[in-house]
């Protein structure tokens, strides 16, 4: 293939995949399998890569995401993201239709929609492209999240058909299907991460990870509602709408245009119980005037416009009855309370257990055996009992109080000061606890150990085979392959993959031990400042809090973990078995102590090198990151856009002001 054939074939290839984008994301009917979808898209990024003058910010590989972490720059909205009047009742959405009438005087028409629960967002086209995607912030500001953006399939980075204005603005929801949702947090649960309560917190913290390849992984999706700009090509709402569809945009087609109060109310009705159906999250119906000449009529009150008005579902809740409660004990020995109940219909499933989170919330409830208890869903996924139907309450019934001793092993339960939980300390020998902690340290995130599962933990503990983590190491194929479903391959599998967890580096072992409190973020810290285990087991509290984001509390923890026989004894047992308990001789090198003893505040956009970066750069010269300016920081590193509190406070205290340049200069960076 010549130069511009190959230039050629980019385009086309582009032309292609934006095409199937939409046909699979927005319309849901693909004409291409997803093997010849990939295999597409590895070609133009081949080419891409072959060709990097001919760079386009919307080609379709950016849906990939990049594994460069981004600082969000703050944006100005050109229109404020005001929020909507919020009503949960029907009386008052027939105070607000008749506002309208009289207000206007004149025939009027209402477009009905679905409010989607999701994260807001805007984003603005010009000719044709996506520039810029900024969340809603505080209505005036938000955050820019392009890149991010950029990976979520359903928003069209280019614009086909025509008539669009040459710059205009698409406001929507970005949403995470219920699929996807559950999906993420059978993850987290598996490695004990606190669940995300609702498919909107999820979409919320998606959108503002620092890792937009990160972001692409988790499949967002979007509806979009409203079209802002000079030049539309309707007056009408619902009409500009149906053009944007038109164009590429993925635009709900349940909304509807009517005229009366009754039809607004068909809609709700039908919509109420229909919603259950649907495969994103919906907490109600948004009413806007259709006509943008009677929305300016109508104006804005100081919070929101007078135009429209959102109506909220009740939260979903049913009555049952309270059966008993059992409880769980998790990999860190934390006790969580299980409402186990009569099964009930609730938001279209099943419901039969609710979480009771902790002994307080068991107390507030007041809660006995065989209590009707009211269970909600609402926009969460956990049913939890919100309250108890005290008159049917059954005489002489027994009242539910927290557990002294553990479910599993029998160890009395301890609650720390501060903490909700009550803990099981008995760490080495409560079979969920020994389990939990193998299932985290060959976890995907850990030391990503293939073949294996919580099945397979479980499989192994009970014939014997391993009691801790160190145990895996000492597995052999044939101890394997006399175990029920468990094949040659998968066991010579699975003993391959335990190997290869060997060249796993020290800072996703540290993550792996599953020391208390010590999740990736801090793993990665501790060994950047600690750069073997065994400096690490060394260390005093005073050496711990000195490092970025240690507090005591993780400290403190840290050295309990190193205070414990059996937790050295596993540690040397690893080192045996050939794991990285060190850092590798390339992450030490170019280690300086030119910023030893110096507090350093980052602030601001940077242009040579990213946030994160320059933290790597100031921890690799020995300084340490600090996240606000007091008396004891040396000095700022500033980029541009500087927020302008902290200039003040460092005007104010004295504290000398670096830019990017100057501090690479000074530590011999470039």
């Amino acid at each position: 293939m010549s130069t511009m054939t190959e230039i050629e074939r980019i385009d086309q290839l582009r032309e292609e995949l934006h095409l199937h984008n939409y046909k699979y994301y927005v319309e849901n009917a693909p004409v291409i399998s997803d093997q010849e979808f990939d295999r597409l898209m590895r070609e133009l990024q081949d080419l891409e890569a072959r060709h990097p003058e001919y760079y386009d910010p919307n080609s379709p590989s950016v849906r990939v995401g990049s594994d460069i972490n981004k600082n969000f720059v703050q944006v100005e909205h050109r229109y404020p993201m005001l929020s909507l009047g919020n009503t949960y009742s029907q009386a008052e959405v027939t105070e607000f239709y008749e506002r309208i009438a009289k207000a206007l005087n004149e025939e009027f028409e209402i477009c009905c929609e679905l409010k989607y629960d999701g994260t807001s967002i805007s984003l603005t086209y010009e000719d044709g492209k996506l520039v810029r995607a900024v969340t809603r912030g505080d209505g005036v500001r938000g955050d820019d999240v392009t890149d991010n953006v950029k990976t979520i399939r359903a928003i069209p980075l280019v614009l086909h058909g025509e008539g669009y204005p040459r710059q205009f603005e698409m406001r929507g929801e970005v949403l995470m299907p219920w699929k996807v949702f559950e999906e993420l947090n059978r993850e987290r649960e598996l490695r004990e991460e606190p669940l995300f309560a609702n498919p909107r917190n999820a979409a919320s913290g998606t959108l503002k990870l620092q890792n937009s390849a990160e972001v692409a992984a988790r499949k967002l999706d979007s509806y979009l509602y409203y079209m802002l700009g000079e030049d539309l090509p309707y007056d009408g709402h619902y009409e500009n709408l149906q053009e944007a569809a038109r164009w590429g945009f993925k635009i709900s087609h349940v909304s509807r245009k009517v005229k009366t109060l009754q039809e607004i109310f068909d809609f709700i009705n039908y919509w109420d119980v229909e919603r259950k159906n649907l495969p994103v999250a919906t907490d109600g119906i948004v009413l806007k005037v259709n006509s943008q000449r009677q929305q300016r009529n109508l104006g804005y009150t100081a919070k929101s416009p007078r135009w429209a008005i959102a109506y909220k579902f009740q939260a979903e809740r049913a009555l049952t009855r309270l059966l008993k409660v059992t409880y769980q004990v998790g990999r860190t020995g934390a006790v969580t309370p299980v409402a186990n109940l009569e099964p009930v219909q609730l938001a279209g499933t099943i419901v039969k257990r609710a979480s009771l989170h902790n002994a307080d919330i068991i107390a507030s409830l007041d809660l006995h055996i065989g209590d009707n208890v009211y269970v909600e869903k609402g926009g969460e996924i956990i049913p939890k009992i919100t309250g108890v139907d005290v008159a049917s309450r059954p005489e002489g019934s027994e009242k539910v109080t927290f557990i002294t001793h553990c479910p599993e092993c029998g160890s009395p339960l301890v609650r720390y000061e501060d903490e909700a939980a009550y803990y099981c300390t008995n760490e080495s020998s409560c079979p969920p606890q020994i389990k939990g902690k193998i299932e985290h340290f060959i976890s995907r995130r850990a030391m990503n150990i293939e073949g294996l599962g919580p099945e397979t933990v479980d499989q192994f503990y009970q014939e014997g085979l391993i009691h801790d983590v160190a145990d895996l190491y000492t597995l052999k194929a044939e101890d394997l392959v006399r175990l029920e479903r468990m094949g040659e391959k998968s066991a010579e599998n699975i003993i391959q993959g335990i190997a290869r967890s060997c060249e796993v580096p020290y800072e996703r072992v540290l993550f792996a031990l599953g020391i208390r409190f010590v999740g990736e973020t801090v793993a990665k810290k501790v060994a950047r400042a600690f750069r073997s285990i065994d400096i690490l087991a060394a260390a005093t509290l005073d050496d711990l809090i000195h490092v970025d984001e240690i507090g005591e509390k993780i400290a403190g923890s840290i050295l309990r973990y190193f205070a414990d026989e059996k937790n050295r004894n596993v540690i040397e047992r690893l080192r045996l078995a050939g794991l990285k308990l060190e850092a590798d001789e390339e992450d030490l090198a170019g280690h300086t102590d030119k910023l030893q003893g110096k507090s350093i505040v980052i602030s601001g956009v940077f242009a040579r090198h990213s946030r994160d970066e320059y933290k790597a750069m100031i921890e690799k010269h020995g300084g340490k990151n600090v996240g606000s300016i007091s008396k004891k920081t040396s000095f700022i590193l500033a980029g541009d856009n500087m927020g302008p509190s902290k200039l003040e406070k460092a005007q104010a205290l004295n504290i000398p002001i670096m830019n990017e340049d100057e501090f690479l200069a000074m530590v011999g960076e470039s």
